[in-house]
């Protein structure tokens, strides 16, 4: 037990260097806020286009978020065994859906990628008992790269985008986001990028700002309720909430959520980013965690 948690205790100051080695010291005196923990709804990537309520609030969510690098898990990379780490200097860009609009092609993301935090993150992951790898060649899809090109614009900030195992539980989805928690106080702003409800089949693609469906904006309001009242155990049972499945046919667009409440800390505020609607049922509620 002894030689296990020095090992731990080691493993974990070289990725606290890792972090400074790439992203600097930090103001005099260590004067580094806390960076936030954030869920954000990312819904259709046609929102790449929009220039509505939903990119404004996460223009102004960016422009309020004290960070220096980004971490984020998005709903459309599930890996089978191991975790997977982005790790090159400039990940490309993904644009991993079909049938969409040409100029949507054409966008791009230039954030710079951080090998060294990507290091950092797969060795803190490893110190927790989770299989993780670096992958040089893969880049962020558009759960990540889409709410990123409203939330931070100037394209400034380093990017790592972390996998969700294939088959994980909510509470081994809220495990990676313990084991990567200390780094907002590094600065490093922790990202969940998927979708409180999201079911393909029952969007009105034809009418985006469609009345709600009584079922979504039941399932929304549970997680909403369960959120004010501070229940993240409670939340890690989404099967009891009313229309589970109806809301998630698979679970891959809830579990980020799970990311983001394990990187919660105690002294920290919920802080709605977005709550709405878009096509009928895809809940585009958003949320930050602010020490």
């Amino acid at each position: 037990m002894g030689d296990e948690l020095d090992r731990r205790v080691v493993l974990q100051g070289a990725a606290a260097a890792g972090v400074v080695g790439v992203l600097g010291a930090g103001a005099p005196g260590g004067g580094q806020a806390v960076a936030p923990a954030a869920f954000i709804s990312h819904g259709s990537p046609m929102v790449a286009l929009d220039a509505d309520a939903y990119p404004q609030a996460l223009r102004r969510f960016g422009g309020e978020a004290q960070a220096r690098a980004l971490v984020v898990v998005s709903a459309h990379w599930e890996t089978p065994g191991e975790i997977r780490v982005t790790a090159s200097a400039q990940p490309p860009l993904i644009h991993d859906f079909y049938g969409f609009p040409e100029p949507l092609y054409r966008l791009r993301y230039g954030a710079p990628g951080a090998p060294s935090l990507a290091n950092d993150v797969v060795a803190r992951l490893r110190a927790g008992g989770l299989p993780t790898v670096a992958d040089a060649e893969r880049g962020w899809d558009h759960g990540a790269w889409v709410p990123l090109l409203h939330a931070f614009p100037e394209a400034k900030l380093p990017v790592v985008q972390v996998s969700m195992p294939l088959g994980a539980s909510p509470a081994d989805i809220s495990r990676m986001g313990e084991l990567l928690r200390p780094l907002r106080a590094q600065g490093v702003l922790l990202m969940g990028s998927g979708g409180i409800v999201h079911n393909l089949r029952r969007l009105n693609f034809q009418e985006k700002a469609a009345s709600v469906e009584p079922w979504a904006a039941a399932f929304d309001a549970w997680i909403a309720q369960k959120l004010e009242a501070r229940d993240f155990t409670g939340l890690q049972s989404w099967l009891d909430a009313p229309n589970a499945r109806l809301a998630h046919p698979r679970a891959e667009h809830l579990m980020p959520l799970y990311f983001v409440l394990g990187a919660a800390l105690p002294e920290d505020r919920l802080t709605p980013v977005f709550e709405g609607f878009h096509h009928g049922t895809l809940s585009m509620r958003s949320f930050a965690l602010r020490a």
